[in-house]
């Protein structure tokens, strides 16, 4: 795939958490088990998320990634992502200030300890929308033990379409992040590699499929008053 990482700061120990408790790069941290979602550009990862957000607002908390990249139009600094000078980032990433950070398409991305963190001590389970960069430094570190997901394209010739149809980027970069996104899907969908593989296809029912792993991982959000089949 065309993108580079570098593994977070190893801890020394390795956290043991019990009942309510999950590890971050080694630290306990009260609060539910993260939620890592991960799908090549162009499959509509965000808008599932949106809509997971929308079901179960009170119970699910977005960990705010930074990015070097320039916002894209109707994007919100602190929102959508925490936009970074270069410069600034690096010295972050210097201090060890992030899980995970790669280089992808030419930007920086990172999840920083301090929002996974914030999101926790809220009562939330905290939410990771990071790439496949992110989820292979992730697992190699055993930084943390959340549940992963991958948003899959119900087939290639679909997701070049929607990439083409952002009309936003240059022919150059959508042919990079189709060869990123093969190499992402192929890896994505093998038995194994994520503990749930969403295939969307239809909106409504890549959504419905999420909520029904929600609620195994996490049985609370049963009782919840924001329902998925609402």
């Amino acid at each position: 795939m065309a993108a580079t990482f570098k593994l977070a700061r190893r801890p020394n120990t390795v956290a043991s958490c019990g009942t309510g408790c999950f590890a971050v790069g080694g630290r306990p941290v009260e609060g539910h088990k993260p939620l890592v979602i991960c799908g090549p550009s162009g499959v509509g990862k965000g808008t599932i998320i949106k809509r997971l957000f929308d079901k179960y607002p009170s119970h699910l908390g977005f960990s705010v990634s930074h990015t070097t990249r320039a916002p894209r139009p109707g994007e919100e600094d602190g929102v959508h992502y925490h936009f970074a000078a270069t410069a600034d980032m690096a010295a972050a990433v210097a201090r060890g200030d992030f899980i995970e950070h790669a280089e992808v398409h030419g930007n920086r991305y990172g999840t920083s300890f301090a929002a996974v963190a914030a999101v926790a001590h809220a009562g939330r389970v905290p939410v990771l929308d990071i790439d496949m960069a992110g989820v292979a430094a992730i697992r190699h570190a055993a930084l943390l033990d959340p549940h992963y997901v991958f948003i899959a394209p119900p087939d290639m010739a679909q997701l070049e379409a929607r990439l083409r149809g952002r009309a936003t980027e240059r022919e150059e970069d959508v042919v990079k992040r189709l060869a990123a996104a093969r190499a992402e899907v192929d890896y994505g969908t093998q038995p194994g590699n994520f503990d749930a593989v969403v295939v969307n296809a239809d909106l409504e029912a890549a959504v419905a499929q999420l909520c029904a792993e929600l609620a195994r991982w996490y049985p609370w959000l049963g009782a919840a008053a924001e329902r998925c089949d609402g």
